[in-house]
């Protein structure tokens, strides 16, 4: 009885692994790559918007992050055409200047909640080389779509406060080097981070192509499950 009660109470737990992993996989399906870092996140009850730059057509957000002000991340442009009246903008403070509606400002540590999306401003920043110093208090994002974590890290290198980013379901991390961390880089974040699911960015249209990603996947094969979207 008791072997049998145990088999039992494994069986559930195997069944639940299973189940989360498939409503991961159903996310992933949802994030859309529209190039660079920006990303179209689809939930239940909301859209969410990441770095909107060089958009091939208008769209709509309910909600839009942006990490820093570089104009490959902060596009006025490109953010008028995904803002309706009800659309939430949260930036860091010196894209405020730049654009109109709902912003919401934003330094590394900060919490809050949009729309019932719960968002954390993270640290981006390199260590390496001077296009994004720490000084600036520019920012990555973690938050909750449908239940699900996802970090968006933004214009960084590999950071000692990823080790601090815990139960991330989905991370889309820049992999081209530059102005950003490398491939190799960018697989010991993954490491660090442990998500369910990498996602590889910030290539193909500035720095970095296509073989950055596929390095940065074949390296963690086996270790962290990589999914290489398509351009949209």
């Amino acid at each position: 009885m008791g072997k049998r009660f145990c088999f039992i109470i494994i069986w559930f737990i195997i069944l639940g692994f299973n189940s989360y992993g498939k409503e991961v996989r159903k996310m992933v399906e949802n994030i859309h790559w529209l190039g660079h870092d920006t990303f179209k996140i689809v939930g239940k009850d909301v859209v969410v918007f990441t770095d909107p730059f060089q958009l091939k057509s208008p769209d709509r957000a309910d909600i839009i992050l942006i990490t820093h002000e570089h104009y490959d991340h902060c596009s006025p442009e490109d953010v008028q055409k995904l803002q309706g009246p009800d659309t939430v903008i949260v930036a860091t403070a010196d894209c405020a200047a730049k654009l109109s509606g709902q912003v919401k400002t934003v330094k590394p540590g900060d919490r809050l909640t949009v729309k019932g999306v719960e968002i954390e401003a993270v640290p981006a920043y390199n260590t390496n080389k001077q296009f994004h110093t720490k000084d600036k208090g520019w920012v990555g994002y973690i938050f909750t779509v449908d239940g699900k974590r996802i970090y968006i890290a933004g214009d960084t290198d590999y950071i000692p406060e990823m080790k601090t980013f815990k139960d991330i379901d989905i991370a889309l991390l820049p992999v081209s080097g530059t102005y950003v961390m490398t491939a190799d880089e960018a697989v010991q974040a993954a490491l660090d981070i442990n998500p369910k699911v990498a996602i590889p960015m910030h290539y193909g249209a500035i720095v970095g192509d296509l073989r950055d990603a596929e390095h940065f996947a074949e390296a963690l094969k086996g270790k962290v499950e990589v999914v290489i979207l398509k351009k949209e």
